[in-house]
């Protein structure tokens, strides 16, 4: 890839003892880590969803029955099916379902709405949608299917797979939130679907070419791009995940799912690793509520928590955080968003466990890079490579060039998890790959001992009197400010300097703070062209479906604004 001496594996200097970098890694259809899992533990609970239980082999017979009933339906290979639900147990037997079937899940956020929801079915030519009875899904499921006209609605009721006596109560105090159905050729009820002996037809299944999932991307910089992910994508960082985490105690693990399945950080840091490892996953229902997960890490002695760090803030936060006890907590791995070095700090004295910082993209299936749960772990930094997995430090102009180590540039990866590239665009495949390399966008460097440090997104970059500003660098400056909770910084048009340096900042509870403080707090830690110009204090900062932190509301917000002077 490059036209000079290439980087040295220098993560290798440090790497865990028990985990070998150099493993050889074979690709299988996604479905055989639910098969090898209902083997190993066929009574282990897989699932516990609101307190109703199902078995790995209870999951693995409900997903033969579901990859039956599709076929029934014309569902062959290739077929595009899409799952739009917040955490139930119908994701996984669905997802798992739909690949057996030899199918492709297509993922959607439930807060889409229905313009961004029909966008996404005429892109990834989805024929099938699957969704739960709740007025809130089904409303704009229906509304995409007349604009799309999609073939089929499978509705998957709640009440279902509630426990006793749940299942009886629910129907009677969420009456307004069931959906009205019109029952048509159009629609499928989920009983209809698995009312067979649940032998679907074998498909043969290339796991390095056949496409498993569509994994849309953010949609920051113009409409999102459906990345697809092979079978082998998949399965492979599975297993990098399983290697990771060395110590995993396989079927008897509990993880709490807090983050949405249909993000691609879910799907493989809770789904695919707790079926790999024989886990067992406590599904938050219907969104993330701190006080909820506390209860359940609690209750249940979760033992495995994948989070964004905003998640761990309102943890960190939380007014009778002593009242809790978290101490059957062994690991917890944040991702999605760069951890702030002291939000883990506090987590960590709070808790007694170790949270280490991961990083990927959708494009990766995700998993790139972690810091080690029980060998060096450096603050800050977003770990060393994955089995497997191969990073490179490109320049940003020179793209043939790698840089020096310790300097800035461009991450580059190569490893089995990398996409097959994304549906239907060529040229923009083309654009972010450079031989086997993808090109992440993202800027960073690696140390002496092969850590890598993320410095920020490229497109976030802030140029200041031609000067480069990263807003991470900013951000975490603010964070050592101890009234502050969270911030957001970001770039705003400046007719003398090109853009100044704006922070959107919300304050603990109970906290007030002046701008001139805070610029006095940071003489010390900010270079004079970093110090914001701006500051603006809110009770809430935007964020995504996941729950971090966003720029794009906030960007949007500044450019429909008249210029201003310095606060």
């Amino acid at each position: 890839m490059g036209k000079q001496k290439k980087t040295e594996h220098l993560w290798l200097k440090k790497y865990p003892e028990d985990i070998s970098w150099d493993v050889q890694f074979t690709g299988k259809p996604v479905y055989d880590l639910l098969e090898e899992s209902a083997r190993r533990f066929p009574t282990r609970p897989c699932i516990d969803f609101l307190g109703k239980k199902f078995s790995y082999q209870e999951v693995l017979s409900l997903v033969n029955k579901v990859a039956k009933g599709l076929q029934n339906l014309g569902v062959k290979k290739g077929t595009k099916v899409g799952i739009f639900m917040p955490n139930a147990a119908y994701f996984p037997i669905f997802y798992f379902g739909i690949l057996k079937a030899g199918g492709v899940v297509v993922n959607y956020s439930p807060l889409y709405v229905v313009q961004e929801i029909a966008d996404q079915i005429r892109d990834s030519e989805t024929e099938i949608m699957v969704t739960l009875d709740l007025e809130v899904l089904y409303s704009k499921i229906l509304a995409a299917q007349k604009e799309t006209k999609f073939k089929k609605i499978i509705i998957c009721p709640v009440k279902d797979i509630l426990p006793f006596p749940k299942n009886i109560l629910f129907p009677l105090l969420k009456r307004k939130d069931l959906a009205n159905m019109s029952w048509d050729q159009h629609h499928v009820r989920f009983k209809e679907l698995i009312n067979n002996e649940g032998n679907p037809k074998v498909i043969k299944i290339d796991p390095q070419e056949d496409i498993a999932v569509f994994q849309y991307t953010g949609g920051t910089t113009g409409l999102p791009k459906g990345a697809m992910l092979t079978h082998a994508n998949i399965y492979i960082n599975a297993q990098q995940a399983r290697l990771w985490f060395s110590k995993v105690n396989e079927g008897n693990e509990r993880i709490l799912a807090a983050l949405p399945l249909f993000h691609v950080f879910a799907m493989t840091a809770i789904m695919t690793f707790a079926i790999r490892s024989g886990s067992e996953m406590f599904m938050m229902f219907p969104r993330f509520n701190v006080d909820e997960a506390m209860k359940m890490i609690q209750k249940h002695k979760i033992t495995f928590f994948p989070a964004v760090p905003t998640i761990y803030t309102m943890i960190n936060n939380h007014p009778n955080i002593k009242n809790f006890n978290l101490k059957s907590l062994n690991a917890c791995l944040s991702g999605g968003a760069p951890l702030p070095i002291e939000v883990k700090k506090k987590f960590e004295e709070l808790t007694g466990c170790k949270l280490v910082e991961a990083y990927g993209l959708s494009e990766t299936s995700p998993g790139v890079t972690s810091n080690p749960f029980y060998a060096l772990n450096k603050a800050g930094s977003i770990g060393i490579p994955l089995p497997g997995t191969e990073v490179r430090i490109m320049s940003s102009e020179k793209k043939d060039q790698e840089v020096p180590q310790g300097e800035r540039g461009e991450i580059c990866i190569k490893g089995p998890q990398v996409m097959k590239g994304y549906w239907k665009r060529p040229e923009d495949t083309q654009s972010v790959f450079q031989g086997d390399y993808f090109r992440t966008g993202d800027i960073g460097y690696m140390d002496e001992d092969g850590y890598i440090f993320l410095v920020d997104r490229l497109k976030d970059l802030i140029i200041c009197s031609g000067y480069n500003v990263y807003p991470r660098v900013v951000e975490e400056a603010i964070y050592q400010y101890p009234d502050v909770e969270e911030v957001t910084v970001i770039g705003v048009p400046d007719k003398k300097q090109g853009e100044s340096v704006k922070a959107f900042v919300k304050l603990k509870s109970g906290k007030k703070a002046d701008p001139d403080d805070i610029k006095k707090f940071l003489q010390d830690r900010l270079s004079a062209v970093e110090m914001p110009r701006y500051f603006e204090f809110r009770d809430t900062l935007p964020k995504t479906m996941i729950g971090k932190l966003s720029k794009k509301e906030l960007r949007a917000e500044e450019l429909n604004k008249p210029t201003k002077k310095a606060t």
